[in-house]
């Protein structure tokens, strides 16, 4: 359970690098055709909040209309709640919406992951995705590729060679062109 933790929370970080080059870029439009740059923050914070930090009773009060500020307790709120179960893969949850923790995370990490890529490009700097994550998550989403295509979260994997690198074809496997530009 503690690599699985790890991984999630080495992930938010990476998140939270593109995050804090943001400032004044939150209304650029985003590989998500819905979301704009804050849109994407928007919608990490989310899905943290409904699938973790809720189930977790952990859900923090942020403050209103600054996406930085917004992330930045979310991520604290994640480190201590994880923290508390890195031993216990079933933590006692209220409203479970998708299983244990070992089940959860890898999913999370693959949205934070490709969120990531999402923000950055939206914002026009480098992702820098760690490949070692990228690879450990494009395995747990292919294994679970079903699911990932019955959720709608997602459209079809993108064409791209086999030998591309690891960010490239994590985001391809989850429906984005790895060539897109705002």
């Amino acid at each position: 359970m503690t690599g699985l933790i790890e991984c999630h929370l080495d992930a938010c970080e990476g998140f939270s690098r593109v995050v804090a080059q943001a400032e004044g870029r939150w209304e650029r439009r985003s590989p998500c055709p819905e979301w704009d740059a804050r849109g994407v923050v928007e919608h990490v914070i989310g899905f943290h909040d409904v699938l973790l930090l809720r189930p977790l009773e952990a859900k923090p009060r942020r403050p209103k209309g600054d996406p930085a500020e917004g992330w930045r307790v979310t991520q604290a709120a994640i480190g201590s709640a994880l923290n508390r179960f890195a031993d216990d893969p079933r933590p006692p949850v209220r409203d479970e919406p998708t299983g244990d923790l070992g089940r959860l995370l890898p999913a999370l990490s693959a949205e934070v992951l490709v969120h990531t890529w999402d923000l950055a490009r939206a914002i026009g700097v480098d992702p820098a995705l760690d490949p070692r994550l990228c690879r450990l998550t494009l395995a747990v989403v292919r294994t679970n590729q079903r699911q990932l295509r019955d959720s709608g979260m997602f459209g079809a994997p993108v064409p791209v060679a086999e030998q591309a690198d690891a960010t490239t074809l994590l985001v391809a496997f989850q429906g984005r062109d790895p060539s897109w530009t705002a």
